[in-house]
């Protein structure tokens, strides 16, 4: 690569673009950690894109009607953290670069949404920016056909690597772009053709232009260091009524001794090689020091967005008042003051009528009457929409022709759709759900995590959540899926017993904004349990009372979900020897560990035997319940799953396995 001819062709683009690289040096050189050859790169590409067309405001970066710019091949972190502090980010200062991957920086090794606002969302996990991407980009185009291109115009841009392209989520990913016409998604395709391995072809021969070209994508090819191709690839893109992928053709760590290899990917912090680049790139300064004219090019193009927001702020103005509050409340998550109302009536009507329904049908009920009352909410399956039960009649289809429909079928592709929910949530205005079985939570599992650890209130309803689905097996029986989601940070893992139960844990989860939720529901039919009105939302307190013991308190029966009905059940056979009976319903068991422990010493008094009853493993959270908190307060014991399941109706699977109440009272009896 003839670096001479790339600085004397256009030198002042030059410089700017290698104050991206030094820094990039500079902060891992001081690290002595992180992926130096990406932002090295790609640095040309960043530079056209922000200072000739990214629509953003540096002093706002929360700016409902910006660009978004995602950086999938998120270990390339610095490109973007170099960015943000050339173009005058508050919160992304100097000191913060120079703290590049230390405790309490905000510029972590991958970039991390709630560290910084103009941090779009969390990357790393490769392919998971680029799917992400996609939800943007359709919440883009909801908003816009619901509130009109004078307040909702934006595009998504994305930069991504060989790597993004390889995991599997990314064929989800642009299939999806590709059918729903995403024209405002624009992916740039660093395609330097190296890996942490090696060359790209001891692992991969796809055709990637073919490939996007394929699944309905415009593909331009370009060199990725020309900045007059790259601006000209851009133009195109923009015009383009299908999403763009702009193949570059680079360099890692251009310049470097290590270009073009596989240790061009990594930190390169070898001080003689770094100072040879710096001299061939023409870069004088020192450490972490950008020339006064280049940083104030970088300033200015940071506040040249001002302007635009203004003008934005003046059109959003033009609405009525009721639709700018109505944008207002959608933009900061704020659940509609009906939701509490129409939840009750629902409770309300259900405790009457006592219905014998699945809890999958129960959530459509809740659906039924939320969505109507909730513009911002998107729901969509994952071809499961009448196993689901996520489809009400209100919504419409989000389709090429009908932005404004708001179910998304997503086709078989689970871990796209995941992504895909928390790009809308991410977006603002808009609260995604989506559907699929309980044990394809492995299938979206990354995406669930990362919905965790973003803090962003996406709900997973997870239906077919038990041996009780029968016939189809023990590929479909989930077993351990409980488990992980309850092992998992900062996520609310709802089981409800019946209709009340779930419209509670559907109020919850759509009042949530940073806390992502799952909901557990069954396939088989459950009476309804709560047979008394209560206004308060019952669920909100993790577990509760159901039924209390009649004469002395000796054993507690802890149940969820579908178990809890085999739970009343057993209290009544154990009551009639004698023996008072607690049944303690516990939806939530996130939500009961947040209460204080005077209540849940109250629920879960020490003295009687305990007997925990779900249709799944111990290890989903049992012990500090059953146990104790203190590990050591109750005998116990737990009727549950320890083995795959089988293929049988759901009866029958109970009582092989012997999830019954026959044996929940013999092993309360044999406890006391």
């Amino acid at each position: 690569m003839d670096i001479d001819a790339l600085r004397a062709n256009n030198p002042e683009h030059w410089t700017r673009a290698c104050a991206i690289r030094a820094l990039t040096l500079d902060a891992v050189t001081a690290a002595n950690s992180g992926h130096s050859g990406m932002p090295i790169g790609m640095a040309d590409v960043a530079t056209v894109l922000y200072s000739k067309h990214l629509k953003f405001d540096a002093a706002n970066p929360k700016w409902p009607d910006r660009d978004r710019f995602i950086l999938s091949a998120g270990h390339g972190s610095m490109l973007l953290y170099s960015l943000l502090y050339l173009t005058g980010d508050q919160q992304i200062t100097l000191d913060e670069v120079k703290n590049f991957r230390q405790w309490g920086a905000r510029t972590a090794g991958h970039p991390e949404n709630f560290h910084a606002d103009a941090i779009e969302t969390t990357t790393g996990p490769l392919g998971q920016g680029i799917a992400t991407a996609v939800g943007f980009a359709m919440g883009e185009e909801i908003l816009r056909a619901r509130f009109g291109k004078k307040v909702v115009d934006h595009h998504t841009y994305v930069i991504a690597g060989d790597g993004c392209l390889m995991e599997g989520v990314s064929q989800e990913a642009i299939t999806l772009a590709g059918r729903y016409g995403l024209g405002k998604l624009i992916v740039f395709w660093d395609n330097n053709g190296i890996t942490i391995d090696g060359k790209v072809e001891l692992s991969d021969k796809t055709d990637q232009p073919g490939r996007f070209r394929s699944a309905g994508w415009e593909v331009i090819e370009i060199d990725g260091h020309d900045p007059e191709a790259i601006d000209a690839a851009i133009v195109a893109a923009k015009k383009s009524a299908q999403p763009t992928m702009i193949a570059c053709k680079t360099h890692i760590a251009l310049g470097h001794a290590a270009q073009d290899t596989s240790k061009g990917h990594g930190a390169l912090t070898n001080g003689e090689q770094n100072d040879a680049a710096k001299k061939v790139w023409g870069w004088t300064t020192g450490p972490f020091e950008v020339p006064a004219e280049v940083k104030s090019w970088w300033e200015e193009v940071g506040s040249r967005g001002a302007a635009e927001r203004a003008e934005w702020e003046t059109r959003l103005g033009g609405l009525s008042d009721s639709r700018q509050k109505e944008f207002a409340r959608q933009q900061d998550g704020d659940a509609p003051k009906k939701l509490s109302a129409v939840i009750r009536a629902l409770k309300k009507q259900i405790t009457e009528e006592g219905p014998k329904v699945a809890t999958r049908k129960s959530s459509e009920m809740v659906l039924e009457v939320v969505n109507p009352i909730m513009p911002e909410t998107v729901g969509g399956s994952a071809d499961l929409t009448g196993s689901n039960n996520t489809k009400t009649g209100d919504l419409g289809v989000f389709d090429v022709e009908s932005r404004k429909g708001r179910y998304v079928y997503w086709g078989i592709r689970e871990h796209g759709m995941a992504s895909a929910m928390n790009g809308m949530a991410l977006h603002g205005g808009l609260r995604p759900y989506g559907g699929t079985f309980m044990a394809f939570t492995d299938y979206a599992r990354p995406a669930m995590r990362l919905a965790a650890l973003m803090q962003i209130p996406t709900v997973f309803v997870m239906t077919h959540d038990s041996i009780g689905l029968g016939e189809d097996g023990p590929t479909h029986q989930p077993i351990e899926h409980l488990a992980i989601s309850r092992a998992t940070p900062n996520t609310l893992v709802f089981r409800p017993a019946d209709t009340v139960e779930t419209a509670e844990a559907w109020e919850i989860a759509l009042t949530q904004k940073t806390t992502p939720s799952v909901l557990s529901l069954t396939r088989q039919n459950l009476p309804t349990v709560r047979r008394e009105h209560k206004t308060n939302n019952l669920t909100s307190k993790g577990a509760y009372v159901l039924a209390d013991a009649e004469g002395k308190r000796q054993v507690i029966l802890i149940a969820t979900g579908s178990e809890v009905e085999i739970a009343l059940a057993a209290r009544d056979a154990l009551q009639a020897e004698g023996i008072g009976t607690r049944v303690v319903s516990m939806p939530c068991m996130e939500l009961f560990a947040q209460q204080d422990e005077a209540y849940r010493k109250r629920v879960l008094p020490a003295g009687p035997v305990r007997v925990g009853i779900e249709a799944a493993t111990r290890l989903g959270g049992w012990d500090r319940w059953l146990l104790g908190e203190r590990g050591r307060e109750a005998k116990q014991a737990f009727v549950g799953m320890d083995s795959f399941g089988a293929s049988a109706p759901a009866e029958v699977l109970y009582e092989k396995f012997g999830i019954t109440a026959e044996n929940v009272v013999e092993k309360a009896k044999g406890l006391l």
